[in-house]
């Protein structure tokens, strides 16, 4: 049986590694609820398979997180990504025409005189 003191720990651990709550009359999410009740009662998992679990955890969280810094345009729709990438080698996309009344007019003259 593990020491009341081990599974606190434990338990911190797991809560750690869950994303911030803002503090609220419900602070406790339906997973954080569901991992206390589980450490709380006297169930027959062993200690070695949930901090087994709390590693996978860790890794999980820490592959998500390389994830995002290795990968930073993986957020980005595809003309912010090819602006972007023109940018690196040195280049600037060029301005898109728009054929809608802005008021500016490509010609050279004015038409109404």
């Amino acid at each position: 049986m593990a020491t009341p003191t081990k599974l606190r720990s434990l338990y911190r651990a797991f809560l750690r590694e869950l994303p911030s709550r803002p503090l609220s009359e419900k602070s406790r999410s339906p997973l954080q609820a569901r991992i206390r009740s589980t450490i709380v009662s006297e169930s027959k998992t062993p200690i070695e398979q949930a901090e087994q679990f709390l590693q996978y955890v860790k890794a999980q969280r820490m592959y998500a997180t390389l994830l995002e810094r290795y990968n930073p345009g993986m957020g980005m729709d595809e003309e912010e990504r090819v602006r972007l990438t023109a940018r690196r080698v040195g280049m600037d996309l060029p301005d898109e025409f728009s054929y809608s009344g802005s008021g500016e007019s490509s010609g050279s003259g004015n038409k109404a005189d």
